[in-house]
């Protein structure tokens, strides 16, 4: 049965496969490198507010391991997105504000998924969306 707040199935899967996507770029390209090469990305990593480059390297990791992982699950999906989009702004607008479209047209298009995901919400494909449906529905 069918409820005012329900959506067809396509949205769900449309934002799944959002989630996926997005989480997958983020962690593949930025998050999991930083984790692995941990001592060489401190030799790189700009400092744009000048607390050094571990602390500014810790934040970096959180929103880009520990929040897609939140996200892909859809547990407190919302929220996770909102580091990693703090950390895009930073990167777009502080440590690289001369790039060109093309240039930061990666960092954007994060930007845009992760900006999407914050205002949509993960979707019912999610961990525990299922018992969350049956106590809201009265499901047995």
């Amino acid at each position: 049965m069918r409820t005012s707040r329900s959506q067809p199935p396509r949205i769900d899967a449309g934002l799944f496969f959002l989630r996926l996507t997005g989480c997958l770029l983020l962690l593949y390209v930025h998050g999991l490198p930083k984790v692995f090469h941990f001592s060489e990305e401190l030799t790189r990593i700009e400092d744009p507010f000048g607390l050094g480059p571990y602390m500014s390297l810790l934040p970096a990791i959180f929103a880009e391991v520990v929040c897609p992982v939140f996200i892909l699950a859809g547990v407190f999906a919302r929220l996770a997105c909102l580091p990693i989009i703090g950390v895009l702004l930073v990167a777009m607008l502080v440590v690289h504000p001369g790039w060109s479209l093309a240039e930061g047209q990666f960092g954007w298009l994060l930007l845009i998924i992760f900006t999407t995901l914050a205002i949509t919400g993960p979707g019912r494909w999610r961990l525990g969306s299922a018992r969350h449906n049956e106590v809201r529905y009265g499901a047995s």
